[in-house]
């Protein structure tokens, strides 16, 4: 049985008849997580990357001010800014 087996799959992004990107949650280690990994013939590749949820809301922003067009700022002071 594999680490995620429990996970719950929130998205598809599909690639090709044969890869997918798999957005995934779930809890490992008693940590709430999400999983985004691509995935060829259904399976899971080590291409990817997991996060805890307080990181991922990190991302999240992150990724919202790049659809929006932000360009100013460097990553490191947008780290720093947005820490609880």
């Amino acid at each position: 049985m594999a680490w995620d087996d429990d996970f719950d799959v929130r998205g598809r992004v599909p690639r090709s008849d044969s890869e997918e990107i798999k957005v995934k949650t779930g809890t490992y280690w008693n940590i709430k997580i999400v999983d985004i990994r691509w995935h060829k013939d259904d399976k899971p590749q080590r291409k990817g990357i997991r996060m805890n949820m307080k990181e991922m809301k990190h991302v999240y922003n992150i990724l919202g001010r790049i659809l929006d067009g932000e360009t100013s700022g460097n990553t490191e002071s947008n780290t720093e800014n947005e820490q609880e």
